[in-house]
């Protein structure tokens, strides 16, 4: 699975699209061992970073999960500007886009708590752990505070190798 993830991720980068990693994929990258089904990224909803996101996905198939008839991902500079939220099926996998994350705020935000983080030679801004554990904090369901837990622990164990 995170080879599909990491490919559907390094579209986005390539096509120069801003964005965070946030979410289940996120928490994994920080060491957590939850399994994600899908990829959240934080991103820049303004409608030329949307259109490149349109552009990066043109190979892959989009379409909007939340609806009934799988609509194709048809993005024009005026829809995009009332777009608050993406949810899209690919041929790699679930794509969430938000606008904004609970416990951080919107794109700039996310940016402002992201650090850099590598994965198989290819480089990614994530949500730093304690933006994280907020966002998760933030969200209250079951498996979000069951992660908290676990990213604490991590932080702990991290400034503890620190010390």
């Amino acid at each position: 699975m995170i080879g599909r993830f990491l490919e559907l991720l390094t579209c986005l980068a390539d096509s120069e699209v801003d964005f965070v990693i946030i979410g289940g994929f996120a928490s994994a990258a920080h060491g957590c061992t939850n399994v994600t089904q899908d990829i959240d990224i934080c991103c820049d909803f303004s409608p030329t970073n949307l259109m490149r996101l349109q552009k990066a996905l043109a190979d892959l198939n989009p379409v909007h999960r939340m609806t009934s008839k799988k609509v194709k991902l048809e993005l024009t500079e005026d829809n995009c500007k009332s777009l608050k939220n993406l949810y899209l099926d690919t041929e790699l996998g679930q794509l969430d886009c938000l606008g904004y994350v609970k416990g951080v705020g919107g794109y700039r935000q996310a940016v402002k708590v992201s650090e850099k983080i590598e994965i198989e030679g290819k480089v990614f801004n994530i949500l730093n752990i304690d933006a994280l554990i907020e966002s998760k904090k933030t969200m209250n369901r079951p498996r979000d505070l069951q992660t908290v837990i676990e990213l604490k622990v991590l932080k702990d164990k991290r400034n503890d190798d620190n010390s």
